[in-house]
């Protein structure tokens, strides 16, 4: 019980700590879509509907997971990696035994951040991981400052769309999941982008037409992309949108 208390303090004060404040650009939206833990629809369907409507995505897998059963779903496996890879989805760190970020002092941090880019390196000897997503969404203040040393960013679970000065090592991150946001909402935090000029991110898990309490059908993520095709907002890897906005 102490231990997830201290977790939620530490998640809390690291939204107030920005360790990588960076300022957008003018009036430059765009929404990039993630996926965590990688199940194996979010590799199948999941990439097949983002590739038809002309983006890619970013995966954030632990190592451990890869082609292993869990409650909800099956991981993807080493070839379905690669083949993300080489169609130009971004793979992501989220640590190797995605274990939570306020759980890790630096040492146990650096290796696992070290252990899961040995492991994807042993797949693909191309694949850098060059983002990390805190697992379960728990960011931790003291491990930003190392993060930032090593990422490019760090995607947390705090909804919103990142706009004017942003944190690059706790990127707000909005729910593509049935379960807590509808065609509506989706709709809403579009609007929200185009009118702030804002980086929108999305993040779910798996995909399928009875989705985890953590994922999404495929109509509702056929309708977020269809819904970026009217803005003309581009649909860009998390890499992709960090290159866009100079960080």
């Amino acid at each position: 019980m102490w231990s997830a208390l201290q977790g939620r303090v530490s998640n809390r004060l690291a939204r107030h700590f920005h360790a990588a404040p960076h300022r957008l650009p003018a009036h430059a939206p765009m929404v990039s879509f993630t996926f965590d833990d990688a199940p194996d629809s979010a590799a199948g369907q999941g990439a097949e509907l983002i590739e038809k409507h002309g983006g890619r995505g970013t995966y954030y897998i632990a190592g451990s997971l890869i082609d292993r059963p869990s409650d909800h779903w099956h991981g993807l496996s080493n070839d379905a990696i690669v083949r993300l890879h080489r169609a130009g989805h971004e793979i992501g760190c989220h640590t190797f035994s995605h274990q939570s970020a306020p759980n890790l002092d630096e040492a146990a941090m650096a290796r696992e951040i070290e252990r899961n880019r040995n492991h994807f390196r042993d797949i693909d000897s191309s694949i850098t991981l060059e983002n990390f997503a805190y697992p379960y969404g728990l960011a931790s203040v003291r491990r930003k400052p190392q993060l930032a040393r090593t990422f490019r960013s760090a995607r947390g679970i705090l909804p919103g769309v990142n706009r004017d000065v942003i944190d690059l090592q706790l990127l707000r991150a909005s729910p593509l999941v049935d379960r807590d946001i509808d065609t509506a909402g989706v709709d809403r935090y579009f609007d929200e982008a185009v009118a702030s000029g804002g980086w929108l991110i999305f993040y779910g898990h798996d995909v399928v037409d009875a989705p985890s309490p953590y994922g999404c059908t495929p109509n509702l993520l056929r309708h977020a992309l269809e819904a970026a095709g009217k803005r003309n907002m581009p649909i860009v890897t998390v890499a992709e949108a960090l290159r866009r906005i100079g960080a």
